[in-house]
């Protein structure tokens, strides 16, 4: 954890707890401060968090890649296993990364839960839901050749990004067959490499990261809510993985996985390092804003030394 080295920070991070309470609005030109580690998790047991979402009364619920597992940390720090997707056949092959893999993570009002898994089997692999108190059942299947990862929901619709096929899919919400919402260079990566990642709906678009290119892309919905031609806003930001937008404006807040860092990009393309390693950063993967305080998981799939949770405020 990094020491807050003035009154100024300690106060930022009351402050920070407090606006979470009362939900207080970000602006777009808003600076990362005050990070700090507010959960560990056991690196033996599996727990390197790949996603996060917040819950409406600031807890948070997480998808441990490779143990195949949906978490919640409520907001005394408890963490309990709210489900886990079957495993595939021994021997089984996903690709890009080897192991099954479970990764981008949405919820409806409700409370269900919708999680993305790479198996590389075709009848385990896309889109997996989780009612409250329910098991997990596959709704939508996906290629097995594919890496289903970030999941956004828009309009009765999740959107997919797959890492290996350059693809963003669309599936009814509902469950059902995908179809290929969006298949373009701007998402592909070389032979090998993880390409589109992360995904949000913004400002009238889906956002997506390419891993591989380093950019952040924006997607603009066309008539009919079809794909309109991808606009790459920044490039050189690093390994892109996921992000969150800083508030109304096009502003966002990207974690790059193997660079370790966190990375304000703005609308018009440039972009300066909001946090590092020297802020307890290992390797962080997603993040996501709620409220004045921002979310970062770090699934320390390089440093193998410490999964965990940060949480930063965002200043005015």
């Amino acid at each position: 954890m990094k020491s807050l080295p003035t009154t100024k920070r300690r106060w930022a991070v009351v402050a920070a707890v407090a606006a979470a309470l009362i939900g207080s609005p970000a602006t777009a030109s808003a600076a990362v401060d005050a990070p700090r580690i507010v959960a560990h998790f056991s690196l033996a047991a599996g727990q390197q968090p790949e996603n996060l979402l917040v819950e409406p009364d600031g807890s948070v619920d997480l998808t441990f890649s490779f143990s195949r597992v949906l978490a919640h940390l409520d907001r005394q720090g408890r963490l309990t296993t709210v489900a886990t997707v079957p495993a595939p056949p021994d021997g089984t092959v996903v690709p890009l990364i080897g192991s099954a893999f479970v990764g981008g993570i949405a919820r409806t009002a409700d409370g269900t839960l919708y999680v993305t898994y790479a198996a590389g089997d075709a009848n385990l692999t896309g889109i997996w839901r989780i009612r409250p108190g329910g098991e997990p059942q596959r709704i939508t299947a996906m290629p097995a050749d594919g890496v289903p990862n970030g999941l956004v929901l828009a309009d009765g619709y999740l959107y997919t990004t797959d890492s290996a096929r350059a693809t963003v899919w669309k599936s009814p919400i509902s469950g059902g067959n995908p179809t290929a919402w969006i298949t373009d260079p701007a998402l592909a990566a070389p032979a090998g490499q993880f390409g589109v990642n992360g995904a949000k709906l913004h400002n009238g678009a889906i956002w997506v990261t390419n891993f591989a290119a380093e950019t952040v892309v924006r997607i603009p919905f066309a008539a009919c809510a079809a794909a309109g031609n991808p606009v790459i806003v920044a490039s050189g930001v690093g390994h892109a993985d996921d992000f969150d937008f800083t508030g109304t404006g096009d502003d966002a807040l990207v974690t790059t996985n193997p660079d370790n860092t966190v990375v304000l990009v703005h609308g018009d393309g440039s972009h300066t390092t909001a946090l590092t390693a020297a802020d307890g950063l290992q390797n962080p993967t997603s993040l996501a804003r709620h409220g004045n305080l921002v979310y970062v998981a770090d699934a320390a799939y390089f440093s193998k030394a410490d999964p965990n949770l940060l949480v930063a405020r965002l200043e005015r």
